[in-house]
């Protein structure tokens, strides 16, 4: 059998302002109305001998994550397991869990595929091949990795050397690890023949790789071995709860610079599989179809002399007149426009709001919950207004705040309220009044979403004035 890892996280900082901490790369939603997470979930269920695939994620990610799931056709309705991590403390960490829990579950020899979810592979087929002739070497007790044959010099990944002198059945040894490196060396790399772009997939026995760690990367091993010891198993084994004091103590490493760069057990599987990191907008632009001017355009644009420039505005309209080579992306509460030459220089931007305590580098003005959604529509000084969408059969917490009242209206579906002693069932066009104090809680009991308008009034606003009292999702103070 194999066991597929998907690794989902990340910020995504070169596609802001459309990936944010709390909605990352992996869920942004690609032309074709797929998100990169769905792709990887159906590809990695359809390989041969694929009957459970565990998910390494943040705990804050899960029910997205458990939605998207969801709502894919999973093709062979593999079993979906997860490891839930507190915060994130890089890919070393988070292969290392999922390899002690495959070892745990399905003994030393349990084969893992690793993939990150953030990934894009078009070639399916040929990916499947190449999974098929990873495998093989990994039961030699080698670790794979997943060398992409480089189409040109590119400056934004890591590469991987082969030793032309020594080969494994099915593929070559590894010789080192490269990082990104500038366009003379690029260059040099495309033209040798024997250096492959690194695209941080691997597949290995779970055995072969907890001996490589203890080997040479100890302290990340031993570390990783006591979180999972005192972690929490919720809901028969589908969810790990890492316990949060003891993986905050976790070093965070990747697995390249723990493992990679030091094992001398390690392989490469050329391959030429229409793979795509995403890692950019010009990436994310080559996935639209240009119109006659060389414009790539997602949502309502208008266009006037406006030359191969990528646009997208999915929520309001956009014109562009006269301009040319230019990346313009337009959310909600955040606007980007760069030269498309400098794609990779996003994440300065990132980092300046990081540096500032700008929240948009955060989160969405749409927020997921566990039980559904909410949207800030307007706030200022003493209020804030939100659009709430509960799911069916879906509860807030019980919950109480020290600072604000709210005020709800339902606009559709029936509410069930808990307002401190009373208890009460509101439809629409219907309202009720949350004292700052009460104990309260909402609650959809019906079948199609719940949707009111919530108005908070308050001396303090913000998001962490809140005692959970009560909670279907293991979020109680």
């Amino acid at each position: 059998m194999l066991y597929p890892v998907i690794i989902c996280g990340g910020a995504g900082s070169r596609l802001w302002p459309a990936s944010r901490e709390d909605h990352p790369k992996p869920f942004l939603q690609l032309p074709d109305g797929q998100c990169l997470l769905e792709k990887t979930l159906l590809r990695a269920s359809k390989l041969n001998g694929t009957k459970e695939i565990l998910t390494v994620t943040n705990q804050s990610l899960f029910f997205i994550t458990e939605d998207i799931y969801s709502a894919a056709k999973n093709p062979q309705e593999c079993k979906l397991n997860y490891i839930l991590e507190p915060m994130g403390r890089n890919t070393a960490a988070a292969i290392t869990s999922a390899a002690l829990y495959l070892e745990r579950n399905h003994g030393p020899q349990a084969t893992m595929l690793v993939l990150p979810a953030d990934h894009l592979i078009q070639d399916e087929e040929s990916f499947a091949e190449a999974t098929r002739r990873a495998s093989l070497i990994a039961q030699e007790g080698l670790l794979v990795t997943f060398g992409v044959e480089p189409t040109h010099p590119e400056t934004g990944f890591g590469y991987i050397e082969a030793d032309i002198g020594r080969s494994a059945a099915y593929g070559m040894i590894v010789k080192r690890f490269i990082e990104k490196p500038d366009l003379s060396s690029a260059q040099k790399y495309c033209a040798a023949g024997n250096f492959y772009w690194n695209s941080g997939m691997f597949c290995f026995q779970a055995g072969a790789f907890i001996g490589e760690m203890r080997s040479h990367a100890p302290d990340v091993l031993e570390a990783v071995e006591t979180a999972l010891s005192a972690s929490k198993i919720q809901n028969n084994e589908q969810r790990l709860r890492l316990d949060p004091e003891l993986w905050s103590k976790v070093p965070d490493i990747s697995i390249d610079y723990a493992l990679m760069e030091h094992s001398e057990k390690v392989a490469t599987i050329p391959c030429s599989i229409g793979w795509s990191d995403i890692g950019s907008w010009s990436a994310m632009s080559a996935l639209v179809e240009p119109d006659e001017k060389g414009n790539r355009l997602t949502g309502d644009i208008l266009n006037h002399a406006a030359t191969n420039n990528f646009v997208h505005s999915p929520d309001r309209l956009t014109a562009l007149v006269g301009v040319e080579d230019l990346l313009v992306v337009d959310t909600t509460d955040a606007l980007l426009i760069a030269h498309k030459d400098r794609a990779q220089d996003v994440k300065h931007i990132v980092g300046q709001l990081k540096q500032s305590g700008h929240e948009t580098y955060i989160r969405h003005r749409t927020v997921h919950r566990p039980w559904g959604t909410y949207t800030t529509l307007e706030e200022g000084d003493r209020f804030k207004i939100k659009r709430i969408v509960v799911k069916p059969g879906a509860s807030l917490s019980l919950q109480m705040h020290h600072h604000r009242s709210e005020h709800w209206i339902v606009v559709s579906g029936i509410a069930k309220i808990v307002n401190d002693e009373s208890e009460m069932l509101l439809a629409a066009n219907e309202s009720t009044f949350i004292r700052a104090g009460h104990k309260h809680r909402l609650e959809n009991p019906g079948i199609i979403n719940l949707v009111l308008i919530e108005v908070q009034c308050g001396d303090y606003l913000g998001e962490d004035d809140i005692v959970r009292f009560e909670d279907l999702y293991g979020r109680t103070n």
